[in-house]
This record gives structure tokens, sequence and C-alpha cells, in this order.
């Protein structure tokens, strides 16, 4: 998942102690901007209006801007209610912004723009509402009765997905700097698209294209490479960040603990190469998290827990990142199943954060333990249970 990451965002983060969120309102708001040089225009609805003018921006495709007050041109409303392009609108705007040569395939949650052959698209929309739909009912079921509800996403799900690797590294650079060779996928917080690349090949593709069975053969073709688990984990990983923070569970730009959003996207990830997707589905042990974690054990900090709740320093070490990660996904895996109540009452609270505000780490540690109860005896809890985790 690719987080904030501009000089603008910074910019009103800095600024965040005297934000306030803007009300829901029927009106459009029009927000003209001067930046690099050239002014420009977003339709669409404020939700973050600061004391010095600053603004954060919902455009009508889904994307975030955050417009500083030294940039703000003018800000108007009208009464048009807002809503989110059409189909047919959204298939311009992206089309202008992408290499020539894309097309649009629409399922029914999603909009997959590619350059790839139609049956990888196809490939990609079924394992994506596949997915979008073992999320949503999961956690329907999960949360009935406790007034935390799953929500239809505002905008469609779009993803991109780019014939070659070359041709997507260039693309992602922007975002992902020179990361960008080395991630097969990725969900933007500030687009709140998926960019991705067709793991079978150009001469692969041209090969399975066509035929009742190509996406049988896609999944055949992806699934026999040596690196089939890292490839399918990332792409759910990453389609289950887009889901996520679309459906209520998350709020873009708010201060979700990374623990927190990293290990329900790990909850879903679970590889299985005997299976056609090559997907386990929802909440099946994930082999190498749970591999990893038990390693981490011998060398585990006692004060672990309280640092992987605090704040989200570890995950942006790369010295202590895999050992977080793999933290991350049993201290939700426990929670989930063995304190499903707390959780949902956790989670409810966590989506309700507003964007632009950060929490300090007293606050982090309050808020869990407001939820769970004290650290330690939890923290006991469950190493024990994930020692029994088969």
């Amino acid at each position: 998942m690719q987080s904030m990451g501009t000089m603008v965002i910074l910019l009103l983060l800095a600024a965040a102690v005297v934000l306030t969120a803007a009300g829901p309102a029927p009106a459009m708001d029009y927000v003209s901007f001067q930046r690099d040089g050239r002014r420009q225009q977003v339709d669409g609805r404020v939700l973050v209006e600061a004391q010095d003018g600053g603004l954060l921006v919902l455009a009508r495709d889904g994307v975030l801007w955050a417009v500083p007050p030294e940039e703000l041109v003018e800000h108007r409303q009208d009464e048009k209610p807002f809503a989110a392009l059409s189909e047919e609108e959204f298939a311009e705007r992206l089309g202008a912004e992408l290499p020539a040569g894309f097309r649009v395939h629409s399922t029914a949650h999603y909009l997959i723009f590619y350059n790839t052959s139609p049956a990888y698209a196809q490939w990609c929309g079924s394992l994506f509402e596949r997915l979008y739909m073992a999320f949503t009912n999961y956690f329907r079921r999960t949360f009935r009765g406790k007034k935390f509800t799953i929500r239809e996403p505002e905008f469609p799900l779009v993803a991109v997905v780019f014939a070659d690797r070359a041709a997507y590294v260039e693309h992602s650079k922007p975002v992902l700097g020179e990361a960008a060779g080395s991630i097969i996928g990725y969900f933007n917080l500030r687009t709140n698209r998926m960019t991705m690349y067709d793991l079978t090949g150009v001469d692969a593709a041209s090969r399975i294209a066509g035929g009742t069975d190509s996406m049988r053969k896609i999944s055949d073709w992806i699934l026999a490479q040596p690196e089939a688990v890292r490839q399918v984990s990332t792409i759910v990983h990453e389609a289950t960040h887009q889901i996520a923070f679309n459906c209520g569970m998350h709020q873009r730009y708010s201060d979700t603990p990374v623990w927190l959003s990293e290990g329900i996207a790990m909850y879903f990830e679970t590889p299985d190469l005997k299976r056609s997707t090559g997907w386990a589905g929802v909440g099946e042990v994930n082999r190498a998290r749970l591999a990893h974690f038990r390693d981490y054990l011998r060398r585990r900090p006692a004060d672990s827990l309280e640092t992987l709740i605090a704040d989200d320093a570890r995950f942006r070490d790369t010295k202590t990142g895999l050992d977080a990660y793999a933290e991350a996904w049993a201290l939700t895996y426990y929670l989930i199943h063995r304190r499903p109540d707390q959780f949902v009452a956790y989670l409810k609270a966590m989506s309700a954060k507003r964007p632009l505000f950060d929490d300090d780490p007293k606050t982090r540690i309050e808020e869990f333990r407001a939820a769970f109860g004290e650290l330690k005896r939890l923290d006991a809890e469950m190493v024990r249970y994930m020692m029994r985790v088969r």
C-alpha cells in the first residue's frame, strides 16, 4: 500500500492541530489552485478545512487532493449534489492519463484499465470480485448486530494493469521511486487505485489469450512460476487494502495503525497453490507469516507488542519490517479468533478517525488498552495461542 508521500500532505499535517473536519453537505465544491506553474480545478467534496485555509478535497474520481493555503485560488459551492463520475467519465479521464492503447474491462465493482490481453483483464476481474465478495460477506457476518456496517464503495474500484513490467515500472517511479522495480503491485491511498502488471508476461499472454479456458491457462501459468506464492499474495494483499479503504473499515489519510491495516490485508492474502486461483480464502493460517513469527519469538523484546501498537516505525525500518508484519498478522489472527467482539469495537473506533489527524504513541496505547485490556496479559495469551495454531 502506498502512503501519502508528498510535500503538500506534509504541509497540511503540520497544521493538523488546527484542522476541523468539514461536515457532510449536499453541495458540490469547486476548488481552484495554482501548482507547478499552472492553474488546476478539482470538482468534488471538501473533507477537511484548516483554520489557515488549507483543504483536503475528495474529487469525483476518488482522488484526494491536498491544497495548502498558499496554492488556493478559489473555493466555491453550488447546489449540485456530489456524485462519483460515471463509468464513461472514468474511462475518459483515466484514459487521458495513461499511455495510448488502454481499454476498460468492467465488473460489478471494478473498472480494470489494461493494455494486456482481454483474458488477463478478465482473470484479474474474476479474482478481485471473488475477493470482494469474500471480504464483504465475512465482515458482514462478523459485524452482524454490532452497529458497524460494511458499505458499498462510493466509487468504482479502479485497477490499472500494464502489459509488461518495464512500462509498469516507468509509470510507477514517480510514486514508488527506485523501489518500483521490486514491487509487483500496489494500492495508492491518494489516487484510490491499484496498479500492477501482467504476471504472465507479454509472450505468454499472447499464447494464452483466446479460447474458453484462457483464464484457467493464466492461473496455471502463474501458479507454475517460482514466485507464485509472493505474486498471488501481493495481488490479494493490495486488493484487500483497496476494499478496506472503500467499504468504511479504514479512512484514507487517517491515522489508521499500520499493524491493523496490514494485519487485515495479511488475514486475506493467504496463498494456496493447490487451488486453481492460488488463493486460500479468508482467515486461513498464513504459513509463511506464522513461521516467521515463531522464529521472531526467540529474539522478541519484552515490549514488542507495545512498540507495534504505539507507532508505525518498525514497519518502515528494513531491519525490523518483516518481524513487524509477522507480528501484525499474528495479533490480527489472534484477536479475530479469540477476541472478536472487542476487535469489532476497536475497528469501529479506528474507522471513525478523521483524515490528517495524527495520534501520539500514548493515545494509540490507550485506545488499544481500552478495547482489549492490559497489554502484558494479552501478549502472553496471544503467544500461547499462536504456538498452538496449526
